[in-house]
């Protein structure tokens, strides 16, 4: 194969990069990224330990570690996150 592949950088926001409206694909990478910090949190812990902490079940942990994003609102996953005694900063500015 001697042909050239072309390549696209994206943008800040992958789902805005995928086809989302932008007030979709704003919650969508936010749900992504508190989606990661309790992936992150949960490391190196059983699943029945980790929902224990997020005070959340089993399955609701097993839909976050599984990407399915859809099953998850912001509200939920910051309840998770106060739940293990983390605090969320959340900061706004205006769009580019």
């Amino acid at each position: 194969m001697t042909e050239k592949l072309k390549r696209t950088w994206g943008g800040e926001n992958v789902f805005v990069d995928v086809g989302f409206p932008p007030y979709e694909a704003e919650n969508l990478l936010l749900r992504a990224q508190l989606m990661s910090r309790v992936r992150a949190a949960a490391r190196g812990m059983t699943q029945r330990d980790a929902a224990k902490q997020f005070g959340i079940s089993q399955p609701r942990l097993n839909d976050l570690l599984r990407g399915k994003i859809g099953k998850l609102s912001l509200d939920g996953l910051v309840s998770m996150l106060g739940h293990a005694g983390m605090r969320i900063e959340l900061r706004v500015k205006k769009a580019a």
